[in-house]
C-alpha cells in the first residue's frame, strides 16, 4: 500500500496531509502573530517617542531658566548650549526653543538659529501643547510643541522638541529582529512537532492515504460482517469495540448492536462472559444457551507487555450437537446389535447342542423363549414409536441396558407420533436414560438396577418421563443441573460429562416447555412439551 517518492496531494499518506496541515496552521498562527506584534511595537514605539518628546518638552518650558533667558538681550548665547547638552543626554533628533513669532533661539544645526521654525504653532501661540507629526528640516519627525508662559500666563516663548521618524523606524527595527527571531523559533518547534506527530502517525497507519484507509475499511468492516463465525472484539476494560452480524444473531443481541457496552451488561451468562473476557487464552469451550450451543474461542491481545483487549469467536454448534447425538445413537443402535448378535451366536451353538444331544424338544423351547421375548419388546417400540429414528434409540438404549445389567422398562402406554422434533426427542430422552442408566448402576448394590421409560400425551402437551432405582436427586442441586458442567460423575468437567442435562434443558427451553426433577424412590424426570411449539 505505500507508494515510495512523491505523490499527488490528492494522494498523499495521512501522515503527509496532516504534516502539511498542520505546517500551514502554524505558519499562518506564526504570521498573524508576527504581525500583530509588529503593530503593537509600532504602536508602542510611537506612543513612547511621543511621551518622550511631551515630557521633555514641557519640563524645558518650565524652567525657570528658559523663562529668564527668553526675556535676556541674547537668548541663544544662553539656551543653544542648554538645548544641545539636554539633547545628547536623552537621545532626541532636535530642540528647538524660539520667540513667539517663530524665529530660533537654538538648533541642532548652529546655521539654522535666526531663522524661521518649519512647523505649525498657532495652537500652542493659544496657550495649550500639541503633538503633530510634520515634515521639517531634519525631515519627517514626531514633535510636541509646548508654550512657555511668562507674568500673566502670556506667551513668551515656545519649545519644539522632536524625534525624527527614521529614529523611531530604527528602534522599530530592533524590536522586529526580536519578534522575528521569536516567530522563527515557533515556526521551527511548531514545523518540527508536527514533524513528529506526522512521523508517529505514519508508523501507525502504515503511510496509507486517507481514500485507501476508508476503502480498507468499508472492506474489512463487510467481510467481518458478512463471516457466518460471529467476531467481537473487546477493549482492555471489557467494553465491546466491534460486534459483527453474526455474533449478535448467535448471542440474541439487539440490532442497534452493542458497541461500546461492558460485556457483562449484555445480559449474557456469566460463565460465557467469563470466557469473552479471560485474560488467558481459551480454544473452542463449548457453551450451552437457551437456544444454541457455542463452541466459544478467546485469543487476548497484547502489544508488548501492555494488555490491548480480547479478540472472541464464537460458532453455532447446534446442528452440530444434534447430528452429534444422532450419531451416538445409530453408534450405540449398532453397538447393540453387535452384541445381540454375539448373543444369538452364543444361543445358537447352544440349540445345535440341543440338538445333537437328542433334546430337539428343549432347543425350541430354548430358542423361542428369547426370541419372543425380543420380538415383544420390538414389536411395543415399533408400534408405539413411528418415529424410526426415536424406535432405533429406544431399542438401542434396552439393549445397552441389558449389557449392564438394567432392566430398562418402556411403559404400556408410550406412544411417540412425531408430533415434536425428532432431533430433540433424541437429545432429551438419550441423555436422560444414559444418566438414569448410570445412577440404576450406581446404585445397583441397594437394589436391582431399573429404569422406567413413558411417553405419552397428557391434554395438549407431549410428557416424558424417565425413572431410575438411582440414589435420587438433591433438591439442592436441582437450580444447577442443567447449567453446562454440572455432574456428579467424576471425570466430570467441560470434557466428559456435564453436558447431557444442559443439552435437555436447552432442547426444552427450545420449546417452551418444563422440566420437573423429583421423585422419593430414585430420580424421576419430567419433561413437557407442547405440542404446538415448534
Amino acid at each position: 500500500m505505500r507508494r515510495p517518492g512523491w505523490a499527488a496531494p490528492g494522494r498523499w499518506s495521512l501522515a503527509r496531509q496532516l504534516l502539511a496541515l498542520q505546517a500551514a496552521i502554524v505558519a499562518l498562527l506564526v504570521a498573524v502573530g508576527a504581525t500583530l506584534a509588529y503593530l503593537d511595537a509600532r504602536r508602542a514605539t510611537d506612543e513612547r517617542a511621543a511621551h518622550t518628546v511631551t515630557a521633555l518638552a514641557e519640563s524645558i518650558a518650565d524652567a525657570p531658566d528658559v523663562r529668564a533667558a527668553v526675556a535676556g538681550r541674547s537668548p541663544s548665547r544662553i539656551l543653544q548650549p542648554y538645548a544641545e547638552r539636554i539633547r545628547r543626554d536623552t537621545g532626541v533628533d532636535f530642540i528647538t526653543i524660539m520667540s513667539p513669532a517663530g524665529i530660533r533661539y537654538t538648533h541642532p544645526n548652529p546655521s539654522r538659529i535666526g531663522g524661521r521654525f518649519v512647523g505649525n504653532t498657532a495652537r500652542a501661540l493659544a496657550g495649550h501643547e500639541f503633538t503633530e507629526t510634520y515634515t521639517g528640516t531634519l525631515g519627517p519627525s514626531v514633535r510636541t510643541v509646548v508654550p512657555v508662559f511668562g507674568e500673566g500666563r502670556r506667551v513668551v516663548a515656545l519649545v519644539a522638541v522632536g524625534i525624527t521618524i527614521r529614529a523611531i523606524s530604527a528602534e522599530l527595527r530592533r524590536r522586529l529582529l526580536v519578534v522575528v527571531g521569536i516567530a522563527a523559533m515557533v515556526l521551527a518547534l511548531g514545523i518540527g512537532g508536527s514533524c513528529l506527530v506526522a512521523a508517529r502517525l505514519r508508523r501507525q497507519t502504515r503511510g496509507v492515504a486517507p481514500a485507501e484507509l476508508r476503502g480498507m475499511f468499508e472492506y474489512y468492516e463487510a467481510i467481518l460482517h458478512a463471516v457466518r463465525e460471529g467476531l467481537v472484539l473487546l477493549d482492555r476494560g471489557g467494553r465491546v469495540v466491534l460486534c459483527n452480524d453474526a455474533a449478535r444473531e448467535l448471542l440474541d443481541l439487539p440490532a442497534d448492536g452493542p458497541a461500546g457496552r461492558d460485556v457483562g451488561g449484555l445480559g449474557l451468562p456469566g460463565e460465557l462472559v467469563a470466557s469473552m473476557t479471560s485474560p488467558v487464552p481459551r480454544a473452542d469451550e463449548i457453551h450451552v444457551g437457551d437456544t444454541r450451543v457455542l463452541v466459544v474461542s478467546t485469543s487476548p491481545v497484547r502489544s508488548g507487555d501492555r494488555a490491548m483487549g480480547n479478540v472472541v469467536t464464537l460458532r453455532d454448534h447446534t446442528e452440530l450437537q444434534g447430528l452429534t447425538g444422532e450419531l451416538d445413537t445409530v453408534r450405540g443402535f449398532a453397538e447393540s446389535l453387535r452384541s445381540q448378535a454375539h448373543e444369538a451366536a452364543n444361543r445358537l451353538h447352544t440349540v445345535v447342542s440341543l440338538v445333537e444331544l437328542g433334546r430337539p424338544e428343549q432347543a425350541v423351547e430354548f430358542a423361542t423363549a428369547d426370541l419372543a421375548a425380543a420380538q415383544r419388546l420390538t414389536d411395543r417400540v415399533v408400534g408405539s414409536v413411528a418415529e424410526p429414528v426415536l424406535a432405533a434409540l429406544l431399542l438401542g438404549k434396552s439393549a445397552e441396558a441389558a449389557e449392564r445389567g438394567v432392566e430398562l422398562e418402556i411403559a404400556e402406554d408410550t406412544a411417540i407420533d412425531g408430533v415434536v422434533e425428532p432431533r430433540d426427542l433424541v437429545t432429551i430422552l438419550g441423555n436422560l436414560i444414559d444418566n438414569a442408566v448410570d445412577a440404576a448402576v450406581e446404585n445397583a448394590g441397594a437394589r436391582a438396577p431399573r429404569v422406567r421409560v413413558s411417553v405419552r400425551r397428557e391434554g395438549g402437551r407431549l410428557v416424558l418421563r424417565v425413572a431410575d432405582s438411582g440414589p435420587g436427586v438433591d433438591p439442592a442441586d436441582v437450580p444447577e443441573m442443567f447449567r453446562r458442567g454440572w455432574t456428579t460423575k467424576s471425570s466430570g468437567g467441560p470434557v466428559g460429562h456435564g453436558l447431557g442435562l444442559a443439552l435437555v434443558g436447552r432442547a426444552v427451553r427450545r420449546h417452551a416447555g418444563t422440566v420437573e426433577v423429583g421423585g422419593d424412590d430414585g430420580a424421576v424426570f419430567t419433561v413437557r412439551l407442547p405440542l404446538d411449539a415448534r
